[in-house]
């Protein structure tokens, strides 16, 4: 039985990849727009109209720009989009998850167009825009202003590129009405990610750590991150003051990382920090805060932080 089902498993890659071989289209028949992408020039359709997503920055960019795609991966650490999104479309289908995509299930939407992430490897590419023009941006390492150019580039591909400036200009207001509350003195702010095995402190370079200093905030992670890394190891308990600033903003994922920084903060360890005395610990969703990017995101963070910083 063992090596028939090793059989039927091979059968069905080779089919795959007999009909990935197959679908290459005379794209230039219809198309009129060419995007410079990580993997040279890449053709595109006038008007997509079947789109698959497989980065959280290419669905938020794609529903910010009233474009509904057909299919998208799972959220970091859970098994949907992420939660921000949702009012925004009736029904999505899940391709796949973080850095494992289902190419069965992609080509099963007979896509016109796929947003691809950075960083895709080229054996991947190779298959996806054999099945459709694959846009894969050029971001390179981890840059907190990168988000931009490829909602720009995702807006290009769907060719509604004024849409998107528009929703980077919606960003770019509120970001400055809240750096006016602190034109004199700019407070400090930690975001740690916390998991089941501890607290880990996130890169200064990433998406939500560039809003939060475009937005009047002085971010330090401690000196804990290492270059080219999205956090820091995990810290224990007993080096919890590293992490201590007038602002602290806590992500979580999902319910078993809820319930370790549940259990965390009633340790003494916690309970001895300058921020947790003056209450400006702020709980927030780590599949937004950690995970995601994008205009969509960029808002509903900002609009977190508002409350935040309101409520004081």
């Amino acid at each position: 039985m063992g090596s028939a089902h090793y059989r039927g498993r091979a059968t069905g890659r080779m089919k795959l990849a007999g009909v990935l071989l197959g679908i290459m289209l005379p794209m230039t028949a219809w198309a009129e727009r060419t995007l410079e992408t990580a993997f040279g020039e890449v053709a595109v359709p006038d008007s997509p109209t079947r789109v698959v997503t497989l980065y959280e920055g290419a669905l938020d960019t794609a529903l910010a720009v009233d474009m509904a795609p057909l299919g998208a991966v799972t959220t970091r650490g859970g098994d949907g989009v992420a939660d921000y999104l949702t009012p925004r479309f009736d029904d999505i289908a899940i391709v796949g998850v973080v850095r494992e995509i289902n190419l069965e299930a992609v080509l099963a939407l007979e896509p016109d167009l796929i947003l691809a992430p950075p960083r895709l490897p080229e054996a991947q590419y190779r298959l996806l825009s054999r099945m459709a023009p694959t846009v894969v941006p050029l971001t390179q390492g981890f840059d907190p202003d990168a988000w931009r150019d490829e909602a720009l580039l995702f807006g290009r591909a769907l060719n509604r590129e004024a849409e998107a400036q528009a929703a980077l200009a919606r960003v770019d207001a509120r970001l400055a009405e809240l750096a006016d509350r602190h034109a004199d003195e700019a407070p400090s702010a930690v975001l740690v990610r916390w998991m089941p095995q501890g607290p880990m402190v996130m890169s200064e370079r990433l998406f939500s750590t560039g809003l939060l200093r475009d937005a009047g905030m002085s971010l330090h992670d401690a000196d804990l991150v290492e270059e080219g890394r999205p956090h820091s190891d995990t810290l224990s308990l007993e080096n919890l003051s590293r992490i201590d600033a007038d602002w602290l903003f806590l992500a979580t994922l999902n319910e078993e990382g809820r319930d370790a920084l549940d259990a965390a903060q009633a340790s003494p360890a916690f309970a001895r920090l300058d921020v947790v005395a003056r209450d400006q610990v702020v709980p927030v969703d780590g599949q937004l805060w950690t995970s995601a990017s994008g205009p969509l995101a960029a808002l509903a963070i900002l609009d977190e932080l508002d409350e935040a910083l309101s409520a004081q």
